[in-house]
């Protein structure tokens, strides 16, 4: 068998230091993969740069390693949020729309019905008839 005429296993290079970092980056690139929030297909990629500084004798060469990753993207995510002026106060006020539809109530996982905004129907119902606002379903004041 033929002795290498390069022996320069990348597992050693650096007393293993180098493959260390490439275990490093290898284990955000799996995380990556795994993450939810990411693309399944977008590239994830490993650079290894390897630099080469000879003496000026060419006998002894100094290796430095310089590592690049690129991860996947995570992805955005998007929602509706309603806004205006309250008339009373006159400040500006926005929540998250939570129901499909302004205006339109929904019920929760726990089966409450919230408003539109996710407020819940029954407190806000108590508020109205505490200002005595006429409910025109009930007929009444109260």
């Amino acid at each position: 068998m033929e002795r290498k005429k390069i022996d320069l296993p990348l597992s050693d290079l650096a007393n293993g230091a180098i493959q260390e970092k490439l275990d490093y980056e290898l284990k955000k690139v799996f995380d990556n993969i795994h993450d939810k929030n990411t693309k399944a297909q977008d590239k994830r990629t490993v650079t290894i740069k390897l630099e080469f500084k000879p003496d000026e004798n060419r006998q002894t060469v100094a290796v430095t390693s310089d590592f690049t990753t690129k991860l996947a993207n995570v992805e955005g995510v998007s929602t509706t949020v309603l806004t205006g002026r309250d008339l009373g106060t006159g400040h500006v006020e926005a929540k998250e729309l939570k129901s499909n539809a302004p205006g339109q109530t929904f019920f929760d996982d726990d089966a409450e019905q919230k408003t539109d905004v996710g407020e819940p129907v029954d407190v806000i119902e108590k508020e109205q008839r505490r200002k005595n606002i006429i409910d025109l379903q009930r007929g009444n004041s109260n």
